[in-house]
């Protein structure tokens, strides 16, 4: 007679998803990584504005691209962290800089994780490490909670543990928080912890890891205007100069701040009065 156990664990591998498979990274030049069950899914046609559209961000802009262009042609590069001001341009930034590199080193993947499927880094390393492919690991808007562990995963693609990070991986992560963390739980942490300096020293020092900080900061009104204008041109929409600064400034007004953001959901607003398709 059967063993139960024998009979159970048969069943258990018969229920479990089989392995992935080396992927064909020659399908695509973006993919979508999912954990449970891991898979990476091709990406057609990426989600991007083209990288002169990208207005008032010329150093990070100039920076990211250079460490990306290393990267692709097999030279040292750095891990980068895009921090800063909401809407402006961040991962627009990680994606137009993927695009503009790709141009010239077709053999640069870009890969999105999503934050929540970051324990899983290390098997979409295992994967990684055995491709003659570059790949970009593009992490949006990643941040930490008080009891979130997620970040000790993260630490596999920055260190690479005793087997080190694959030499064609390197990770770009945007955030609001230059540290991971909310500065009120950094404080509150360190004031209430036996040892305060170690309190917070793993979390934080995790932003350290970064070989490049990029910052993102509130943009001009001079600005503002001027990726609408941008946006106008680009895509052969018509307005006269003083109507359409009047209006931009006004919807500005009602959503209490500019950004790259605000100036493109006035110019989809602009662009659907104007019966132009983006």
């Amino acid at each position: 007679m059967d063993d139960p156990m024998d009979r159970i664990a048969a069943a258990l591998e018969r229920m479990a998803p089989p392995p992935l498979k080396d992927p064909d990274f020659t399908s695509a030049s973006a993919f979508l990584w999912h954990a449970d069950p891991d898979s990476l899914e091709p990406v057609e046609q990426v989600n991007r504005v083209d990288i002169s559209l990208l207005i008032g961000i010329d150093r990070s802009r100039d920076t990211l691209v250079e460490n990306t262009r290393q990267f692709a042609a097999g030279l040292p590069a750095n891990n980068a962290l895009l921090w800063g001001s909401r809407g402006m341009g961040k991962s627009s930034l990680v994606k137009a800089v993927h695009a503009a590199v790709q141009a010239d080193f077709a053999n640069l993947k870009l890969i999105e994780v999503q934050r929540e499927d970051l324990p899983s880094i290390g098997r979409l390393l295992g994967h990684l490490r055995r491709s003659e492919a570059r790949f970009l690991l593009f992490c949006d808007d990643l941040s930490f909670s008080h009891d979130d562990e997620h970040y000790k995963s993260l630490k596999a693609v920055l260190d690479g543990g005793i087997a080190g990070r694959p030499e064609n991986v390197v990770f770009y992560a945007t955030s609001n928080r230059r540290h991971l963390m909310p500065r009120d739980m950094i404080e509150n942490e360190r004031s209430t912890a036996i040892s305060p300096s170690e309190a917070t020293e793993e979390k934080v020092s995790l932003s350290d890891r970064f070989g490049l900080w990029l910052g993102f900061h509130p943009c001009t009104q001079d600005e503002y205007l001027t990726m609408i204008s941008g946006y106008c041109a680009e895509y052969g929409v018509e307005v006269e100069p003083e109507t359409l600064r009047a209006e931009a400034i006004e919807w500005q007004a009602t959503r209490g701040g500019r950004s790259g953001r605000v100036a493109w959901q006035f110019f989809t607003d602009l662009a659907g009065r104007k019966g132009v398709k983006l």
